[in-house]
């Protein structure tokens, strides 16, 4: 998945005072274990005392792999978007049809859950959508409520200091101002803002 993908969401960020970089990976013909390894390599490469990471789908895989690991680089807050923390339905049915398993890439076949305790002292706040636009629900029976790629009940992760449920589809979060306002919220406060404290 390349950074340009999360253009909106960058400016948007931008506008609200964070520096923001963006991080390419090849979901496709990398594992899990690699494309995590370049993510260490790429925050620990950041001159900053305290770094955020936002993470859509399996970006958000990514992320928590890293903070799986022994040792984790200076990360204060993440924010996982549409991520399957608990698994994809979609992912498992695609790579059963034959010939369909190399679009599903090596990254979310490795996924195994979370495994191992998290890193102590980072705050994660995971956003889901239930606007269920997309191949998921026709194709694969997925589950309701969910975005159209992931189910809301996938999205789910124990120990996650905050959640949220905004009603977008699954790529439309990372063009939508209401999940873009949401992701600063966390990063400047460590929790989202939730319908009694919304403008």
């Amino acid at each position: 998945m390349h950074g340009v993908v999360f253009h909106f969401l960058r400016r948007a960020l931008m506008r609200c005072g964070f520096r923001v970089e963006t991080f390419s990976y090849p979901s496709v013909r990398r594992g899990l274990a690699a494309n995590t390894a370049r993510l260490a390599h790429f925050v620990a490469g950041r001159d900053a005392e305290k770094v955020h990471l936002v993470g859509h789908s399996l970006g958000g895989l990514l992320i928590l792999n890293l903070l799986s690991q022994p040792v984790v680089p200076h990360i204060s807050r993440a924010v996982l978007m549409g991520t399957p923390c608990r698994g994809s339905h979609c992912a498992a049915m695609l790579a059963g049809i034959p010939g369909c398993a190399r679009i599903v890439g090596h990254s979310i076949r490795d996924w195994r859950g979370v495994t191992s305790p998290l890193a102590a002292g980072v705050e994660i706040g995971v956003i889901a959508g239930d606007r269920g636009v997309g191949t998921g629900p026709l194709l694969f029976g997925l589950p309701k409520p969910n975005d159209g790629i992931v189910a809301v009940a996938e999205t789910q992760l124990t120990g996650a200091t905050d959640s949220l449920t905004l009603h977008v589809a699954h790529s439309e979060m990372l063009f939508s101002k209401a999940c873009a306002r949401q992701v600063a919220a966390f990063l400047a406060t460590g929790r989202f803002l939730h319908d009694d404290e919304r403008p």
